[in-house]
């Protein structure tokens, strides 16, 4: 009786060792799935806004396109349109996409002569 009462005591302990090891290896598995990633693209994104300059063509996070024609510490002052009198100031955080001159500059000329390959 006594001996059946110690090997219950150890299966039980040994469960109870187990199921601490599966709770460590979910949380490990949320962590690199989950969380890991939201981090990297929460630093690219930071750092894709600190690179920012006056000049680049921005998407601001309700779809709209503009350039930026000034930046101070939080907030940016976008233009918007043809009209160059709608100037809106808003806050960094509501950019979601910055594309530099240069690089607009050479995707218009590729698919120019993509453009042009077609026609052929």
């Amino acid at each position: 009786m006594f001996f059946a009462d110690a090997t219950s005591t150890q299966a039980g302990a040994m469960s109870g060792g187990m199921l601490i090891m599966w709770i460590v290896i979910m949380f490990g598995m949320m962590y690199f799935l989950m969380i890991r990633p939201q981090k990297k693209e929460q630093k690219k994104l930071q750092a894709m806004l600190n690179d920012m300059e006056v000049g680049d063509a921005v998407v601001t996070t309700s779809g709209f396109y503009g350039i930026v024609i000034d930046i101070t510490d939080d907030d940016v002052i976008v233009e918007f349109g043809n009209n160059k009198n709608c100037r809106i100031p808003m806050r960094k955080t509501a950019i979601s996409e910055v594309e530099k001159p240069e690089l607009a500059q050479a995707s218009e000329d590729k698919a120019d002569k993509k453009a042009e390959k077609t026609k052929k």
